[in-house]
């Protein structure tokens, strides 16, 4: 292989900067008449330590702001000028583009342009550099094509089509997320477990599999979770090959361990199985990408999975006050599932700064104005817009804050998605509204025209416009009378005509029915709602809220017709550019960043934690919730304001609400509590919402499986363990009185959430 060549940097000071060193453990200090280790100034112990503990496999613990990034780049650096090793055998992994970039140019910075050599990358960066390599071996040639999701999606349904499968009834975009659960966990159509094949088109979905991965094969393409599955059967099927790249990266670099999957997990292993020079980094306390097919477990088992590892703890942040620290530790500290770290201020760093605000408000759009209120307070006061954040827990939370803002003039941006009113199943919505509305809006007919599909082609829609033109009519008045002739084909002319039918017949309802529910209605009946939950994944589930959220907003106006004038005005008011703006994201999305100041709104029962979490995943669901709290409050490097609503108006009814578990998680020492009076009970002030309020109260109540693991267990009751009359707790809904049993069905009356009903095994007496 080809050296390459050195550039104007620390490694220019070497005589022979590619002969290694055969001293396994060469001090970094600097003897007499040999140079200094300059890439190790300004490191911590804790920093030290990581960057130069090279030899066997070693876990960095790097909590939150501890400076990870340097410690990988330096570490990097260290095996480098040390010469353990040559550019060419290191491999260095990162989970983004950004962070690949970032750490290159850290890295060329510090030895030149030497670092063109390494093999540093994401995941499936890497897995295509091995794959174009060695293609043949795996059934492809070297210029296979990487497949986007819309040709994965356009593949699947071919295949389900040949095999007679109802596209409607069992979507091709479940079948896409199943498969690529299976390739997430390594598993070929081979290896999956004829058990794991139940719940799609009874049974078929590895038969579907297997003739996917065939069909692609002959397509000579791959998609995303290829690029390390074939990875893996390569390996394991040719020793060769794996040996040789054994030998080759002598030191393997992980970032972000604890968001590997079974793949990646697999993949690393097997490459480091030689030399055992494995550095993984990672947090376990923010592992928050499960629905991704992230593995805490991964990190949490590292050293079971490595014997003899060495863990490094990076504690000393740089980058929030103490109280912050101590609140994200507190809070942290009732998960059972980690391997246990303290933050503490970085030597010289922060002082002990504000306490975390904590407020109660009285609901939804109060909680809005309080928190613009404290923007715009915190921007008189000096402090710019962007250095601000609202963090959410889902993205329908958003709209209120987004109205507030446009209605206050605070300039804005959403990070990591589009505004409210943006996003793809809202604009889709409102489509449906505005041809109600005004059946003259083309625009709009022709978005809706085939969405969900309903068999309205392109030639459907160009003999429409046609017709349109010709006639200087509508375009929904062209379809209709295009219905009424034979120059469509008959499946075409029979669904355009239904939808026709249902658009005058809700047009008709305009005056008669209440607004909101006439939205409902549209989205029920044309099938719009039915098509996301069919959708099964965990972003249909998002566009299901922000549809419910946008049902919900409709309340705030006279009609349909004034809503969509509201919204059209939002939309020109959101188009003007201010460098300096609030920045609005959901939890997810702010990993990786920070803020002065952050705002945490909604923490309440059912919303977070998220109610679905702890449905589907029990206490795993709750222990996930929590981390991502601890992402939140570790964002902000000044100021946290946590907020919570005593009532939200969910699907046009008002519920109450009981704060998150999550604040009373928080060491009090740490916290700053307020609220308006008599929220929660018969008291008033303060004393009433933290004191012997029901907040209290939902503190002290007994114990379900989903509460946190220093909680004693309760074991859910069996079917029939409930009488009418019986004093229940429900974990969403709070205290009330059963009305009705029907097997593991229950009737309650609940003394806030009115009469609902519940599964049994959500319910314990009271």
């Amino acid at each position: 292989m080809r050296e390459p060549r050195t550039g104007a940097s620390y490694i220019d000071a070497m005589s022979d900067p590619f002969e290694l060193n055969d001293d396994p453990a060469p001090s970094a200090a600097a003897a007499p008449g040999q140079p200094a280790a300059p890439w190790l100034d300004g490191l911590n112990p804790e920093q030290r330590l990581a960057v130069e503990t090279t030899e066997g496999p070693v876990l960095v613990l790097s909590g939150a702001g501890t400076g990870k990034t340097r410690v990988l780049t330096t570490r990097l650096a260290h095996i480098l000028m040390t010469r353990r090793a040559r550019p060419w055998e290191c491999l260095a992994v990162t989970f983004t583009n950004k962070a690949a970039r970032e750490m290159r140019e850290r890295i060329a910075a510090m030895i030149g342009p030497v670092a063109e050599s390494l093999w540093l990358g994401t995941f499936h960066s890497l897995g295509v550099r091995l794959l174009r390599r060695h293609a043949e071996a795996v059934g492809l040639q070297s210029n296979f094509t990487i497949l986007d999701t819309d040709d994965q999606l356009r593949l699947l349904k071919q295949i389900m089509e040949a095999n007679g499968i109802d596209a409607k009834k069992w979507p091709a975009q479940s079948l896409l997320a199943l498969i690529q659960r299976w390739k997430d966990r390594g598993l070929s159509p081979a290896d999956v477990n004829a058990a794991e094949d139940t719940g799609f088109a009874a049974g078929r979905a590895l038969a579907l599999y297997a003739e996917y991965q065939s069909r692609l094969r002959v397509l000579n393409a791959v998609d995303f979770g290829d690029l390390l599955l074939h990875c893996l059967t390569l390996f394991r099927a040719d020793a060769e090959v794996l040996a040789r790249y054994q030998q080759q990266f002598r030191y393997i670099l992980v970032d972000e361990y604890q968001d590997t999957n079974v793949a990646q997990y697999l993949w690393l292993r097997l490459l480091a199985m030689k030399h055992k020079n494995l550095c993984c980094v990672g947090d376990d306390d923010q592992s928050i990408y499960s629905w991704r097919g992230a593995e805490v477990g991964n990190i949490l088992r590292f050293e079971h999975d490595f014997p003899g590892a060495k863990v490094v703890r990076l504690e000393s942040n740089y980058r929030s006050t103490a109280r912050i620290l101590a609140a994200a530790s507190g809070l942290i500290g009732h998960n059972a599932g980690r391997l246990g770290k303290t933050l503490r201020p970085g030597a010289g760093h922060a002082a002990d700064g504000e306490k975390v605000s904590v407020r109660g408000v009285w609901d939804g759009e109060e909680e809005a104005r309080y928190v613009v209120e404290e923007i715009e307070a915190l921007q008189r006061a000096g402090h710019p817009l962007q250095g601000m954040a609202i963090l959410v827990r889902a993205s329908f939370q958003m709209r209120e804050f987004e109205e507030r803002l446009i209605t206050t003039g605070v300039p804005y941006r959403v990070i990591g998605g589009p505004r409210f009113y943006e996003r793809l199943e809202i604009r889709d919505a409102l489509a449906y509204f505005r041809v109600v509305v005004q059946p003259s809006d083309g625009l709009a007919f022709e978005r809706i025209v085939n969405t969900p599909k309903r068999g309205i082609g392109p030639a459907t829609l160009q003999a429409m416009h046609v017709l349109a033109r010709r006639q200087e009519v509508p375009l929904m008045e062209a379809a209709r009378r295009l219905c009424e002739t034979d120059e469509l084909k008959a499946k075409a002319r029979t669904a355009l005509g239904g939808l026709i039918e249902d658009l005058l017949r809700w047009r008709s309802l305009l005056d008669g029915m209440p607004h909101p529910e006439l939205a409902k209605t549209i989205l029920d009946e044309s099938g719009y709602t039915e098509m996301w939950q069919r959708e099964r994944t965990p972003e249909a589930e998002g566009r299901l809220e922000n549809l419910k959220e946008l049902v919900r907003a409709l309340e705030e106006y006279e009609s349909l017709a004034a809503f969509l004038e509201h919204v059209s005005l939002v939309m020109e008011n959101d188009e003007r550019a201010e460098a300096d703006r609030v920045n609005v994201m959901t939890l997810h999305g702010a990993k990786g960043l920070e803020f002065d100041v952050v705002f945490l709104p909604g923490w309440e029962e059912g919303v977070f934690p998220h109610q679905r979490a702890l449905d589907e995943s029990g206490l795993q669901g709750l222990e996930e919730e929590r981390r991502l709290a601890y992402v939140g409050l570790t964002r902000a490097r000044r100021r946290v304001f946590i907020s919570h609503a005593a009532n939200r108006r969910v699907y046009n009814q008002w519920q109450s609400s009981l704060p998150s578990r999550f604040i009373g998680e928080i060491p009090p020492e740490a916290v700053e509590r307020s609220g308006q009076t008599g929220l929660y009970g018969g008291g008033t002030g303060e004393a009433d919402v933290w004191g012997g309020g029901a907040g209290e109260r939902w503190r002290q109540r007994p114990p379900t499986l989903i509460d946190a693991p220093s909680w004693r267990t309760v074991t859910p009751a069996q079917s029939g363990a409930f009488r009418v009359g019986d004093r229940v707790f429900h974990q969403k809904f709070g205290y009330g009185r059963v009305n009705a049993v029907d097997d593991n069905k229950l009737e309650i009356a609940f003394d806030k959430a009115g009469t609902k009903k519940v599964i049994d095994s959500f319910v314990e007496i009271a």
